[in-house]
Parts: C-alpha cells; sequence; structure tokens
C-alpha cells in the first residue's frame, strides 16, 4: 500500500461554500428552512443548514442511518435531551423521534440517507 514518488495535490478537488451568500429555501415543515451545503440525491447524502423558528416541530420520524447534528445557535429537543448552541447530537440507526425548538435554532445536520416520515416515504408502527 501507499503512494510510489510523491503525491500531487488534486486540481478541482475542493469545493468551497459560502453559506453566507445562499438564499435559506422551503422545506416541507412549517418554519424549518434550509441551505443546502452538499446533496448526493443519488446516494441520498446531504449535509445542510437548518433554520428552526421559535417553535418549530419536525414531526415522528425514522433515521435509517446515523444522523449527526451541531448546533450553531439557539437550542432544539427530543425526549432524550436537549442539544445547545455549540453542542452536538447524533442519532442511531433505526431510531425514532420527533424534535422541537421553543426558542428557534441554526443546526448543521449531516445525513447518509434522508428521514422516513410516516406521510412521505412512509414508515409502519404498532398501531398501524
Amino acid at each position: 500500500m501507499g503512494w510510489k514518488g510523491k503525491a500531487v495535490a488534486t486540481v478541482g478537488g475542493s469545493t468551497y461554500v459560502k453559506p453566507q451568500d445562499l438564499d435559506w429555501g422551503p422545506t416541507p415543515f412549517k418554519g424549518v428552512t434550509i441551505k443546502v451545503l452538499y446533496e448526493d440525491k443519488e446516494k441520498g447524502e446531504l449535509t445542510c443548514l437548518l433554520r428552526w423558528e421559535p417553535g418549530a416541530t419536525l414531526p415522528m420520524h425514522k433515521h435509517p442511518t446515523i444522523e449527526q447534528s451541531f448546533v450553531l445557535e439557539g437550542s432544539f429537543y427530543d425526549h432524550d435531551g436537549i442539544c445547545r448552541a455549540g453542542e452536538y447530537v447524533w442519532r442511531k440507526p433505526g431510531s425514532f423521534h420527533e424534535t422541537h425548538s421553543d426558542e428557534g435554532a441554526v443546526i448543521l445536520a449531516v445525513y447518509r440517507k434522508p428521514n422516513i416520515f410516516k406521510n412521505s416515504a412512509g414508515y409502519k408502527t404498532e398501531d398501524d
């Protein structure tokens, strides 16, 4: 393993994104807007900024793979706890939760696959 000779930097191998130059776009959820920083639709990967207005809720959903969130401003929470500015939380694959933000928040979120909502891709519960 390893390189033979000297490694050379790949020109064009880095993509720089300036979030301040992007507009906040809509999401299907009231009070939550998005700036997409990276997306590979074929793989389902997404890195984004999510802005939550005070009182916003993300309804019950399932995480097919790990979800990672770093709170830049404000806070958001679920049944397990609260994540405040400067803090990080990750969700286990297969886990379900509903999230809320009383004060509003800006979150850096990293997804390997999209969340699954009952009203979109669908999931079954014991009550179905």
